[in-house]
């Protein structure tokens, strides 16, 4: 194996910079006028005939924050651009809080989305931590809008989505938004020090993982009003890019994740209070990895499987493989096992000779089974969160926010 696939050698190091380096510069082009974020195209020219998304715009008002942190030029003015777009066209005036975003011809796209404002707080605190104007008032509606209408303190879950008044609640309940709600919440508590978010991400965690367990550590995605997993969801429809049927391995790894660092975080050096979540994450990442890598004949990571883990969808997905080389590392910091190392370095081969786009930059969204370009789900390269993330949390502190981890870093 080429040490530059190798966890903790200079190769290494130096090739994870030059891939973030080129993804900040790759995404330079997302500001439309108004500052909502153009879906960029394969070579980072926005494609106006698309939506311009509310989360598409928080994920790049997060990575440019991060950027602005690790001195990437002309970080600062992508991000004021960012908050431009969130503090005028995304926003509902009449309503509150967050349209889903703009169409084309700029008529706003209905519903009111627990997972479109997960990411106006996440992008809220790392643009705070960036010190950029007017992030603190945008933190605190963010916080203020999401307490009213989206956390449901009973329950220690939240709902997923309302109609564009907030007069009427849908019925579905489901995992993928209370996932980037953890990583919101964990992040306003490392930025603010409001440890009640950090207290709320452990209560999602338990549910997560009490779910999980009793499922063979394939967690439901999808639930009904009342939180019963609905393990039929979309079986007609299983590709659907938020809601595809049977178990999401992408999910599983990223959850590993999420709950090592809020163990850590909250455990501090309480070892035998964390353990448990610990070993909860290596079981999460060790099925998915189990079920999903190389495991229909091919390179890869498989986008579902169903509840024996046999493969549904055979596509890859970009986020999914950065998500693994981001746990596989946390993993292997926390653990010290040396099969994590191992498949760290079997991911980051993947990377280079499969999903980089070595003449375009970024990385190719969707690849089918054998690793051809695909765009049935993930055309173009909708923005570089998932991927510049990957690039760095293999070298940050493992119990705290990528943003606050990158500026103690600095």
């Amino acid at each position: 194996m080429e040490r530059k696939y190798q966890i903790d050698t200079a190769e290494n190091k130096a090739f994870l910079e030059q891939i973030r380096d080129d993804l900040l510069r790759f995404g330079h082009r997302f500001p439309s006028p108004q500052g909502s974020s153009w879906y960029l195209g394969d070579d980072g020219t926005p494609w106006k005939d698309r939506n311009r998304e509310t989360w598409i715009t928080c994920r790049m008002a997060h990575v440019y924050s991060i950027g602005s942190l690790l001195g990437h030029e002309g970080s600062d003015s992508l991000v004021d651009a960012a908050l431009k777009g969130l503090n005028g066209e995304l926003k509902a005036k009449e309503n509150g809080g967050w349209y889903p975003g703009r169409t084309p011809d700029n008529k706003i796209l209905p519903d009111k989305q627990c997972y479109a404002h997960a990411f106006v707080i996440l992008a809220a605190s790392s643009v705070l931590l960036a010190g950029r104007p007017g992030a603190e008032e945008l933190l605190d509606e963010a916080l203020e809008l999401y307490d009213k209408y989206f956390w449901n303190e009973a329950e220690g879950l939240s709902c997923d989505t309302w109609n564009t008044e907030f007069t009427v609640l849908d019925e579905y309940r489901g995992i993928n938004a209370n996932m980037h709600t953890v990583e919101a919440f964990l992040s306003v508590a490392d930025v603010t020090g409001m440890e009640k978010y950090r207290e709320r991400a452990g209560r999602i965690i338990r549910h997560v993982i009490g779910w999980a367990k009793k499922n063979n550590w394939r967690i439901p995605e999808h639930y009904t009003c009342d939180w019963k997993p609905d393990l039929e969801k979309n079986r007609e429809r299983p590709d659907d890019p938020f809601k595809p049927y049977g178990a999401t391995p992408g999910h599983g790894i990223e959850w590993a994740r999420l709950i090592t660092h809020w163990a850590l975080s909250s455990c501090g050096e309480n070892e035998q209070a964390a353990q448990p979540y610990i070993e909860a994450a290596e079981n999460l990442f060790n099925r998915a990895a189990e079920d999903a890598w190389n495991a229909d004949g091919a390179r890869g990571i498989v986008y579902t499987t169903d509840w024996n883990g046999v493969p549904c969808v055979h596509d890859r997905m970009h986020w999914t493989l950065a998500e693994a080389i981001n746990t596989s590392a946390v993993l292997f910091r926390v653990t010290g096992k040396q099969r994590y190392a191992e498949i760290y370095a079997e991911f980051m081969r993947y990377l280079d000779e499969q999903v980089l786009d070595h003449v375009n930059g970024s990385w190719f969204h969707q690849l089918d089974q054998n690793n051809r370009l695909m765009n049935t789900v993930w055309p173009g390269k909708s923005d570089i969160y998932h991927a510049l993330q990957a690039m760095l949390i293999p070298y940050c502190r493992v119990d705290v926010s990528i943003a606050c981890a990158v500026k103690e870093g600095m």
